[in-house]
């Protein structure tokens, strides 16, 4: 929900190699966050279209990854893996002269920005991981992959509805209607579906970092990590999240009450526990708007 005194974001857009360009918009002032979003998703799906961090002191970056949203494809269909989009945010940082900052990430996002956190930790003041579900080696799982295969071929051959023809998320009876929805809405705002849909077959296969779990014990900023239970939400199992809290150092824990709808889905909610979070470990002249 918006009102008359909300800051307008402004849209921006950052050249690609090889032509296209990633789209994404920027708003508010103060410490800056940049927000990652999952595969099918786009920049709108991180903290849920809530306002609630640039009305409280921070500057929001928010961008649709390449071929997700109004960004363009990848120059070609294998070109989505995750030394590809953790490129693209390393340029996306360049090109806004963005030198410290906060990054969010859910999903695809999250181990985006967790691995570059892990190459460029004078960069990262705090990290965000929502929904993590990576341990740094790419899916092995034959039945894990083949699911993503149907999912891509399904949106190909019939897009949103082809897609969901052949979804059949494995959560709670209580949580499908909402998940379906959430679903649809997504997909529903991508320009170009086939380059969705080579995102789908690459990512899961594509090595996030190297070293496995142990890795992030040398993560040096603090970092929340935001988990679900996996009755809503088992493709994010709750024991990623809590096997990154009891590896990083300076870490916390959110997971939603037993019953309740997950924090990641509630986004006014979910932004003020990551305002709450940062209020508590970055100054709020760490990340200072560039002049």
């Amino acid at each position: 929900m918006t009102s008359s005194h909300d800051p307008e974001p402004t849209g921006f857009e950052v050249p690609l190699p090889g032509g296209g360009r990633l789209a994404g918009e920027i708003v508010g002032a103060g410490a800056t966050i940049v927000l990652l979003h999952g595969v099918t998703a786009t920049r709108r799906y991180v903290v849920q279209g809530s306002r609630h961090l640039e009305r409280h002191g921070h500057r929001v970056v928010a961008y649709d990854a390449r071929g997700h949203g109004q960004s363009s494809p990848a120059p070609s269909p294998d070109a989505y893996g995750y030394g590809d989009l953790i490129g693209d945010l390393e340029r996306l940082l360049d090109d806004l002269e963005l030198e410290r900052l906060v990054l969010a990430g859910s999903s695809m996002g999250a181990a985006t920005a967790l691995a570059f956190a892990l190459e460029h930790p004078d960069r990262v003041d705090a990290l965000v991981q929502i929904t993590p579900s990576s341990r740094g080696p790419p899916s092995a799982n034959a039945d894990e992959l083949a699911a993503w295969d149907r999912l891509a071929r399904g949106l190909r051959e019939g897009g949103v509805e082809g897609f969901l023809a052949v979804y059949d998320p494995p959560v709670a009876d209580r949580w499908r209607e909402a998940v379906t929805t959430a679903t649809r809405q997504r997909l529903e705002a991508h320009r170009d579906l086939d380059a969705v849909a080579d995102a789908i077959e690459v990512v899961p296969r594509s090595p996030v970092w190297d070293g496995g779990l142990d890795a992030l014990g040398s993560l040096t900023a603090p970092t929340l990590v935001v988990g679900s239970r996996d009755e809503s939400d088992p493709g994010h199992p709750l024991a990623v999240a809590q096997a990154y809290a009891e590896v990083i150092p300076q870490v916390e824990l959110a997971v939603e009450e037993e019953g309740e709808a997950p924090l990641a889905w509630q986004g006014a909610r979910l932004s003020q526990t990551i305002a709450e979070f940062l209020g508590r470990w970055v100054p709020q002249d760490a990340s200072p708007a560039p002049s």
